[in-house]
């Protein structure tokens, strides 16, 4: 979907004019609007893009996301270019309110790394936008229908002059616009009314796996989903610049917070997780 803005060694991989970051940690493509028209399929999606093939999953019963305060990755705060477009992201978190259009990437990204250093996961309630922080929560409201959805921000794109935001597939599926490939759509920012108190100067996560496989990942990152409800808002995959994918729990606001869910993970897993600082590479 999208690489860091950080890296800015773009280079032409074909000529429908879809580019890729040079960068080892994320392979970055731009979505649907790499293909050329003639490849569009049925249902508004591009080449082998599209819903999953098969899902167990009830869509309806995925809850929006939870807007929380998180630290804004500094990695994707910086001036960008794409596809002959300069972007400028926002570095905090201000009043932003946008009508646009919507367009959402399934199975083709589902499993790579998106600009936060995050797993993309289809199924789950996320976006990419050009310039919003990274991560933040927007309401996405679909102008024709009125239906609502609630998102975390935490890829980049769509780098088309005609597009405003892409959904995840679930997010998609809800707002009733996969049909369709898109539709006219509001996006606002949510500014959290309140935010969790912090005691100390930064933030701290939780490692609670390394691996060499994003399936392997991916696999531990749904059991722990499922065995540890009370933690599934706060967990994610991230790739690091070796290929290694770990999986976090992230963020929390205090080292003490950070311990007491440690200690819970151990008592009900027997899983001894690493405590870092957020920022820790």
């Amino acid at each position: 979907m999208s690489g860091r803005p950080a890296l800015l060694s773009l280079r032409n991989t074909g000529s429908t004019g879809c580019v890729r970051w040079g960068n080892a940690l994320i392979l970055a493509a731009v979505l649907a609007g790499c293909a050329t028209p003639s490849s569009k399929k049925a249902g508004g999606y591009y080449l082998d893009d599209g819903p999953p093939d098969t899902s167990a999953v009830d869509i309806s019963a995925i809850p929006d996301a939870l807007p929380r305060d998180e630290p804004i990755r500094t990695a994707t705060t910086r001036p960008y270019s794409a596809l002959g477009m300069r972007f400028i992201p926002m570095t905090k978190l201000e009043p932003y309110r946008v009508r646009g259009r919507a367009s959402w990437y399934g199975k083709r990204f589902h499993g790579k790394a998106t600009a936060s250093g995050e797993i993309y996961d289809m199924m789950a309630m996320s976006a990419a936008h050009p310039t919003l922080p990274i991560p933040s929560y927007v309401r996405v409201t679909h102008l024709a229908n009125g239906r609502q959805v609630v998102v975390r921000v935490n890829d980049r794109g769509p780098f088309h002059r005609d597009r405003l935001i892409d959904l995840s597939y679930a997010a998609a599926l809800k707002l009733d616009l996969v049909r369709a490939g898109g539709a006219e759509v509001e996006v606002e920012l949510l500014l959290p009314d309140i935010l969790e108190a912090r005691t100390e100067g930064e933030w701290h996560r939780l490692q609670l796996g390394a691996y060499q496989s994003s399936q392997n990942a991916a696999q531990v990152l749904q059991q722990l989903r499922r065995d540890t409800p009370w933690l599934a808002d706060k967990l994610v995959v991230r790739a690091d610049d070796k290929g290694v994918y770990r999986v976090f729990a992230s963020p929390f606001a205090t080292r003490n917070a950070a311990v007491q869910a440690a200690d819970r993970i151990e008592r009900d897993l027997a899983l001894r997780a690493l405590i870092q600082p957020e920022n820790t590479q």
